[in-house]
């Protein structure tokens, strides 16, 4: 009898307990959680705020997701801060547990906290800018956001490519669109049996009627190579960067039906096979 007495208010006593706690933390928690819920709104709240005042005033657009991403975060870090605070967790007693994870989430985000430093390390120098077409990493594409820990390229058959920034702050860059102009390459071949003098004006007619072609810097056709089946004549003209392509593709086509008119040959690679007869 006594024995089930003592249990009796052992559980009297731990439920009388149980309900205090939840008396004293069960506000202080359900406060901790709104206080959490709204913050956390309020941190993508602030993002769009952000994001239109860019938007509306002359600030380059590069630094848009940049900035965005960054006061998101402090204010999700002061949001998360103020929550535990809320819960009752003393706040000497929350630096403590941080000063002693510190050294652990350090190694833990090593990379990721690279990759922010170089985001930074970017936009101070700013080898490139969004919109611009650069070459890194064995990728080619536009630029279309520098973030807080990566940068995202747009290739040209549409394929996002995602690069932590701490690879392309330690990388060559080749920013394909960052002068007015560009200067157009070609290699168009002849038959040795052909007229030089005569193709080099064939090629030098094509590219004045080419209005995207620039006439200074003046275009060149040298003879760049003998090689061993034909003469290679290299060809060289300059034009707007933003019309690169349109000038490669329009005057490689158009020399072809030239040199075709004017009867000159385009060779290709062959061979000679000598058959040796062996007497009897």
């Amino acid at each position: 009898m006594t024995t089930t007495l003592t249990l009796a208010n052992m559980a009297d006593n731990l439920l009388n307990s149980a309900i205090e706690q939840a008396t004293v933390w069960g506000p202080k928690l359900l406060l901790a959680i709104l206080t959490f819920w709204i913050g956390w709104k309020i941190a993508g709240w602030a993002g769009r705020i952000i994001g239109r005042e860019i938007d509306k005033r002359d600030i380059d657009p590069t630094l848009k997701p940049f900035l965005i991403s960054v006061i998101s975060s402090l204010i999700k870090v002061a949001v998360v801060v103020t929550a535990i605070s809320t819960a009752g967790v003393e706040a000497s007693s929350f630096a403590a547990i941080l000063a002693s994870m510190g050294l652990a989430i350090g190694l833990a985000l090593s990379g990721t906290l690279q990759n922010f430093a170089g985001g930074v390390i970017l936009l101070i120098i700013r080898p490139f800018k969004v919109g611009d077409v650069i070459t890194v990493q064995g990728f080619t594409g536009k630029v279309k956001e520098i973030q807080i820990f990566l940068t995202t390229i747009v290739t040209g058959d549409n394929k996002l490519i995602m690069i932590p920034n701490g690879k392309l702050q330690n990388d060559s860059i080749t920013n394909l669109s960052a002068l007015p102009e560009r200067r157009v390459d070609f290699s168009f071949c002849i038959g040795y049996e052909d007229d030089i003098k005569q193709a080099k004006e064939v090629i030098l007619g094509v590219i004045a009627k080419c209005e995207l072609a620039m006439e200074i810097p003046e275009p060149t056709v040298t003879v760049g190579e003998l090689a061993d089946s034909s003469v290679n004549l290299t060809t060289r003209v300059w034009c707007e960067t933003s019309e690169y392509w349109n000038v490669h593709f329009h005057i490689n086509e158009e020399v072809k039906f030239a040199l075709d008119a004017a009867g000159i040959s385009i060779p290709y690679p062959q061979s000679d096979v000598h058959m040796l007869e062996k007497k009897a």
